[in-house]
């Protein structure tokens, strides 16, 4: 499991728009990387609207924003259009990055034992290393506590 003052590990992953992106190459900006479960639901759609909201506050401070979950490509370049998000959505459709981060795990829906996406946001500082992390995150509010310990 990883630790704040860990090195973030490096993730290579397409965007919303099937451009390739690379977390090493955000090196010298805070990035606030955030796992969500899917696309267009009701939880994650409260999460990513409130980091669009603030995203001008984020930016005063040289943070980036970038949203990851499994969705392919489409989906989430829908979910970017549908809703205006200025920030880059990845698409982790193998789960790769969620295991190199430890969020796949083993979730409870609806008295049913399933493996999934754990909401989680982790503030990665611009030497590369995990500044924050905020596990099980609950969704409405969240965008301004992690504005507030930027």
């Amino acid at each position: 499991m990883l630790k704040e003052g860990d090195k973030a590990p490096d993730i290579q992953l397409d965007t919303d728009t099937g451009d390739p992106f690379r977390l090493s190459g955000m090196k010298g900006k805070k990035v606030v990387l955030y796992f969500y479960p899917k696309a267009d639901t009701p939880g994650c759609t409260v999460e990513a609207c409130e980091f669009r909201d603030q995203s001008k506050k984020f930016a005063g401070k040289n943070a980036v924003i970038v949203g990851i979950s499994p969705d392919a490509a489409k989906s989430q370049s829908k979910f970017k259009d549908k809703f205006t998000l200025p920030f880059t959505l990845l698409c982790d459709v193998d789960k790769e990055a969620a295991q190199a981060y430890g969020i796949y795990q083993e979730k409870n829906m609806y008295g049913k034992k399933v493996m999934g996406i754990v909401r989680t946001t982790f503030i990665i500082g611009a030497d590369g290393r995990i500044a924050k992390i905020y596990p099980k995150v609950k969704a409405q509010g969240h965008a301004e506590q992690v504005l507030a310990a930027l």
